[in-house]
C-alpha cells in the first residue's frame, strides 16, 4: 500500500506593533519608538482604558491597554482619541499588501492587527526561505505605511503565534521560528503560562492547582488527571504542551458552526438605575432584531444579562425560549421586559448588559400560529425591513424608535461608534 506524506506546512503569524499608537503616530509624523502617546479618549475620566500605548512607553514598563490614571506621573503623554476608521483603513491597506502575494484563501485575519498565512506553497514560487518572505513582507509594510511589524513563524498555527508572541515581538529582528523540536527545547520551562496562546490567568490557576508551573509540567502529568480537571479542552492543553495543533487555515475557512447566534454587549459609562438600564435593554433588542431582519433569521431563544456594579451582587442570567421561533420586535421585547422586571434587583446599580439571541433559523422555516395574527406580523415585517433599508442607505441614526431619544439611551452614540470606540 502506498503511504502519502503531507507536506510540512510553513505559517507566518504578523502582528502590526501597538497598532493603533504606531497609526496615530505616523499620521503626526512622529516616530513611535521615540514618542510616548496613548489612544484612549479622555473624555471618558482617567478610568478610561488605553486601547494602545506606544513602544516607547512600554520599553519604560508601562503596561499596554492600562487605564490613564496609571500611566505614571513623570510621563506625560500625547492623549490620541481613537478613530477607528483610521485604523481600518489602514489594516486594509495592509491586507492589500498580502493579497499581492498570498492568495485570499491562504490568509485568516485573526485580529484588525494581526494575521496569518499560510506560505507553505509559495516559498518555491518566490525562491525565498520562510524569514526571506517575512522580511519582504514586513520591510514593504514599512515602506508603504510606516507601521512596524513583527512575525513568528512557525510549522503549524500555534507555533507561529507562539514564536510571534514570546519571542519575535522581543527579537531586535522582529522575527522567530519555531517547530516542534525547538518548541519543547527552548521554551519548556517558560514562565508565565499566560505568555502562551489560549492559557489565561483562570486556567493557570487551575494549573497551578495541579502543582504545574510550565509546558514540561504538563508533558509530565498524567493526562487523566488533565482530563478531570479540563474535560475535553485537557487534549488542547496536551497537544500544545508538545507544540503539536492538526488546525489549519484551510480547516477554518472551512468550518461552519452548527448553532447560529447574534449578540451584543454594553459596558456603560457610569451605573444606571433599573429605569435607565430598561431603556438601554430595550434599544439593544431593537438593535439584534433589525440584524435578524437584515440576516433573514428567526430566533427561538433570547438571552439577557445583568451585571451589576457593586461585585457581591450576582450577575442576573436570564434565557427565554420563545413558543416559535421569531424576528418580531414586540414579541421579543415584551418577554425580555417582563422578565427584567420580575427578576430585576430594583435598587440595584446596573453597569453591563448583554443580550443574545440563539437558536436562529432561517427565515423561510417561519411557521404559523392560530393565536397570532398573519396581517399584524406582516405589517410589522414590513416596518423592520424598511427601517433596515433606510440605515443601510442614509445612516444608522437616519430613522429611531423613540426610546432611543430618551434621557439615559445610548443607541445614537453607540451609532457614531465602531467597536464601541470613536469611529472618526
Amino acid at each position: 500500500m502506498k503511504v502519502v506524506m503531507e507536506m510540512e506546512r510553513t505559517y507566518l503569524c504578523i502582528d502590526l506593533k501597538t497598532f493603533y499608537a504606531s497609526v496615530e503616530c505616523v499620521e503626526r509624523h512622529l516616530d513611535p519608538f521615540k514618542t510616548d502617546l496613548i489612544v484612549a479618549d479622555p473624555e471618558r475620566s482617567k478610568g478610561a482604558i488605553c486601547l494602545a500605548i506606544s513602544p516607547k512607553m512600554k520599553a519604560r514598563g508601562i503596561r499596554n491597554r492600562c487605564r490613564i490614571w496609571e500611566i505614571p506621573k513623570d510621563v506625560h503623554p500625547i492623549i490620541a482619541k481613537p478613530r477607528m476608521k483610521k485604523y481600518i483603513a489602514y489594516s486594509a491597506s495592509i491586507y492589500a499588501i498580502y493579497l499581492r502575494y498570498i492568495a485570499k484563501e491562504d490568509i485568516h485575519p485573526y485580529s484588525i492587527d494581526e494575521m496569518f498565512l499560510d506560505v507553505t506553497s509559495y516559498l518555491k514560487l518566490y525562491q525565498k526561505n520562510a524569514f526571506e518572505l517575512a522580511q519582504m513582507l514586513i520591510t514593504e509594510i514599512y515602506r508603504e505605511t510606516g507601521i512596524t511589524a513583527t512575525c513568528g513563524i512557525g510549522t503549524n498555527l500555534y507555533l507561529a503565534k507562539v514564536a510571534l508572541d514570546i519571542m519575535a515581538k522581543k527579537n531586535t529582528s522582529h522575527l522567530a521560528f519555531l517547530d516542534e523540536e525547538t518548541y519543547q527545547k527552548t521554551l519548556a520551562h517558560h514562565v508565565p503560562l499566560t505568555d502562551f496562546w489560549r492559557i489565561n490567568n483562570g486556567i493557570e490557576q487551575r494549573l497551578h492547582k495541579l502543582h504545574i508551573r510550565d509546558m514540561a509540567d504538563i508533558r509530565a502529568k498524567e493526562e487523566r488527571v488533565l482530563y478531570k480537571e479540563f474535560g475535553v479542552n485537557a487534549g488542547y492543553l496536551i497537544d500544545h504542551a508538545w507544540g503539536r495543533e492538526p488546525c489549519t487555515i484551510a480547516d477554518i475557512k472551512a468550518y461552519h458552526p452548527q448553532n447560529k447566534s447574534l449578540s451584543n454587549s454594553q459596558i456603560l459609562y457610569r451605573d444606571y438605575n433599573t429605569i435607565d438600564a430598561r431603556i438601554v435593554l430595550t434599544e439593544m433588542v431593537d438593535n439584534l432584531v433589525l440584524q435578524l431582519v437584515e440576516k433573514h433569521f428567526l430566533t427561538y431563544q433570547v438571552g439577557f444579562y445583568i451585571h451589576y456594579s457593586k461585585e457581591m451582587l450576582p450577575p442576573l442570567k436570564v434565557t427565554i425560549k420563545l413558543k416559535r421561533a421569531t424576528d418580531g420586535y414586540a414579541t421579543i421585547l415584551k418577554r425580555v421586559l417582563e422578565e427584567y422586571d420580575y427578576r430585576i434587583q430594583e435598587k440595584a446599580l446596573i453597569r453591563r448588559i448583554s443580550v443574545v439571541f440563539a437558536q436562529l433559523v432561517p427565515k423561510q422555516y417561519e411557521q404559523l400560529s392560530f393565536f397570532t395574527s398573519f396581517e399584524e406580523t406582516e405589517k410589522e415585517s414590513k416596518l423592520e425591513e424598511v427601517m433596515v433599508s433606510l440605515k443601510h442607505r442614509f445612516g444608522k441614526n437616519m430613522i429611531l424608535r423613540a426610546t432611543s431619544y430618551q434621557e439615559g439611551a445610548t443607541q445614537r452614540e453607540r451609532n457614531k461608534l465602531i467597536g464601541g470606540h470613536n469611529a472618526e
